[in-house]
């Protein structure tokens, strides 16, 4: 039987360290990215917020604060830090890997609607290009997340 879960239980959450880790990172690495594309474009674009790929992963970022945050509360050789560390090798791994070959098929479908289009045929639809990571982008992303949950458990202290 489930044990009844107050919602003081609930909102524990917000004064966890390892939430600001995880989701700092997250935040910190998109709005990085957001800056990255408006110094570069000379315009703010808020889906950078919430958007996939780009300059650092936001992804990377949340899953190596999660594992960092972890990490220093548990101890870096704890089973949930091993699991979180896991977790995050798996993530990265994913967004220079599967969701990068997704987003290139999807830069050659949208290079052949194009020419389909040349012929009189009007496709509706456009790919998303912008799935996965470089490599680069991932390790940045990665740096962030340490970055910023050794900063989260620092001034947790």
């Amino acid at each position: 039987m489930l044990a009844a879960i107050s919602h003081h239980e609930v909102w524990d959450i917000f004064t966890s360290r390892v939430f600001w880790c995880g989701l700092g990172g997250w935040i910190v690495a998109s709005v990085i990215k957001m800056a990255i594309a408006a110094w570069k474009t000379h315009e703010f674009d808020f889906t950078y917020l919430v958007a996939t790929g780009g300059m650092p992963s936001s992804h990377s970022a949340t899953v190596s604060g999660l594992a960092f945050g972890i990490g220093y509360a548990n101890g870096f050789g704890s089973a949930e830090c091993v699991l979180a560390m896991a977790f995050a090798v798996i993530t990265m791994f994913d967004a220079a890997t599967v969701r990068r070959a997704a987003g290139e098929h999807a830069r050659v479908l949208n290079a052949i609607v194009r020419d389909i289009k040349e012929l009189k045929f009007d496709p509706q639809r456009r790919f998303r290009e912008l799935l996965g990571h470089t490599r680069k982008e991932v390790f940045w992303g990665m740096l962030v997340g340490i970055a910023w949950a050794t900063l989260v458990c620092i001034a947790f202290d």
